[in-house]
């Protein structure tokens, strides 16, 4: 049967009235989409601020009359045609599929808290909705997925390597100290840590590779590797569930097949990841503290890798924000760390990647207090910095992948990936950009969405810096934007499915667990695939900007 029937469809509960609530405003144009629109590349966090979500009202709501639209002509290249008739899918199809993705997502905790809902950040229960997501999952090339999946264990080694070399960090960071106090307040923890000899015998790093894949050149490009806090291991192996439940029962009428959907593990391999770096602490009665911020709308995201430890490896957990640790922390005399009269084994942040985070000074207190401990830190103060932007464009330039490691077969593997980027004391390159700001995303030392600059505030900024003369630039860097396809999708958000044309971005994540010279850890662990409209410059999901989704292998 093809798309555009509606004859022998799958039973569904979908009640008619309702139609109207998922797909209102059914009169207005099939997309909101400026062809002279350029497509942006989001800085990701990373985990991202896990704060609250908001949406762009810009994209249409589904239409449930349309019609065939030919190819869109952007600067960028062409929209590429969707893996199935995404114009002609029939609207009872279409309302059915919406309908059970929302009760899907509802019964398995495919939710985050309601920003509208006071509560919904602090209390477990109060003002759930449905994460943001796509209705269908979004199609990568297999070689490229393959590809992201074996860089994964040599981003992990070299991250490990990186965070032992002190005076790389310490000097490549020294021009960003000058000029960014969060960065230095960083590095002066990283310092003292240095001057009283302390030694990570365990580390354990819980990473995400976020790439993109270039329409031009058709080269997967690395945007960022995150370090710290790299959220949704739960919701998005869920997000892969549900794709793969709606294909099993709508996906003949699609063409699609479900089995094309990669399967996702990241949760199971982070819990066992923390389990396993809790195993090597070697102290039963210590527990697993996550470091989390005062209002958590992601809650939901963490309880899934909780709820991963204790039932599959009998690990406790306990919730603590930084100024709870200042509170309650003592450091014993052998180094265990205490909260609440708790002893802690392995510390998990998801928090204390922004400035935001340490809003006084008992949120650093916290900070210096946890890297004195002998707990395991995921990640530790120089694991975190050596996951800082100006690293990542440090570790771009020739022969400095050679510092740490040998396999002349990796290093070329991690230099295909990566993008162009440079710091601002290359005249030329800055000439450049203010020639073609266009081409060119600006990154400062931030994690978590809406950071980045770009277009012609890329042209401003350089020349307000030049006129300035100050050493300011030291805080940013700049990098070679990437221009992906655009594909027309839906998007699940409130409950309302929007149509518009998107672009996606793939996370890989990684575990890295080591105890002195033995390598326990060092595997890829599921993957994240967010999807934004194109016209938006940022992506992170909880800061509202992007979906998540799930990839369908071609």
């Amino acid at each position: 049967m093809g798309v555009g029937s509606s004859q022998s469809l799958p039973n569904s509960t979908f009640p008619s009235a309702l139609a109207a609530t998922f797909f209102p405003h059914q009169s207005q144009p099939i997309f909101s989409f400026n062809p002279s629109t350029i497509i942006f590349q989001r800085p990701c966090k990373r985990a991202m601020t896990e704060r609250s979500l908001l949406w762009s009202s810009s994209s249409s709501f589904v239409p449930l009359n349309s019609g065939k639209v030919d190819q869109v002509e952007t600067q960028v290249g062409s929209a590429v045609r969707p893996m199935y008739d995404f114009h002609g899918i029939d609207e009872a199809l279409l309302q059915r599929m919406v309908y059970d993705a929302l009760v899907w997502s509802s019964l398995h905790g495919l939710v985050v808290g309601d920003r509208t809902v006071k509560r919904a950040g602090t209390i477990p229960g109060v003002g759930m909705v449905h994460a943001p997501f796509a209705l269908l999952p979004m199609s990568f090339p297999e070689s490229h997925w393959q590809q992201a999946c074996e860089l994964t264990p040599i981003f992990n080694e070299l991250v490990d390597r990186v965070s032992l070399d002190w005076k790389f960090l310490q000097e490549a960071l020294s021009r960003t100290k000058k000029v960014d106090s969060f960065t230095s307040r960083l590095l002066d923890i990283h310092s003292k840590m240095q001057e009283m000899n302390k030694k990570e015998e365990i580390r354990l790093g819980l990473h995400r590779s976020d790439y993109m894949l270039d329409e031009q050149t058709k080269l997967l490009l690395q945007i960022e590797l995150n370090t710290i806090s790299s959220s949704f291991p739960g919701l998005s192996c869920l997000v892969t569930e549900l794709h793969r439940s709606l294909l099993n029962h709508y996906g003949k009428h699609l063409g699609l097949d479900y089995k094309r959907i990669p399967g996702n593990s990241a949760v199971t391999q982070f819990a066992e990841a923390l389990a396993q770096a809790w195993k090597e602490y070697n102290n039963p009665r210590a527990l697993v503290m996550f470091v989390v911020q005062t209002e958590e709308r992601n809650m939901y995201d963490q309880h899934w890798l909780s709820t991963a430890m204790k039932e599959r490896h009998d690990v406790t957990t306990i919730r603590k924000t930084l100024a709870e640790i200042d509170a309650e922390g003592k450091l014993l005399p052998d180094g265990t760390l205490t909260v609440g009269g708790q002893p802690v084994a392995v510390i998990y942040f998801r928090a204390g990647y922004a400035p935001t985070d340490y809003p006084s000074e008992s949120e650093w207190r916290a900070r210096l207090l946890m890297e004195q401990s002998s707990a395991v830190k995921c990640p530790s103060i120089s694991y975190h910095l050596a996951g800082t932007k100006k690293i990542q464009q440090e570790l771009a330039k020739p022969n400095v992948l050679e510092r740490f490691l040998e396999n002349k077969d990796d290093i070329a593997k991690l230099r295909k990936c990566f993008a162009g980027l440079w710091s601002l004391d290359d005249s030329n390159i800055i000439k450049e950009a203010i020639e073609r700001p266009e081409v060119f995303v600006m990154k400062p030392q931030r994690e978590g969405g809406g950071n980045n600059i770009y277009g012609d505030d890329v042209r401003e900024t350089l020349l307000r810096l030049q006129k300035e003369g100050t050493e300011e630039d030291a805080a940013y860097i700049l990098m070679q934007r990437i221009f992906p396809n655009v594909s027309p999708t839906f998007l699940m958000r409130e409950g309302i499915c929007y149509k518009d044309h998107a672009i996606s971005e793939l996370g890989i994540y990684g575990a890295y667990l080591r105890n002195k010279e033995k390598v326990i850890i060092n595997d890829q662990c599921g993957h994240l695939m967010r999807t934004k409209v194109s016209s938006s410059n940022e992506g992170g999901v909880a800061a509202g900007f992007a979906v998540l989704d799930s990839i369908y292998l071609t």
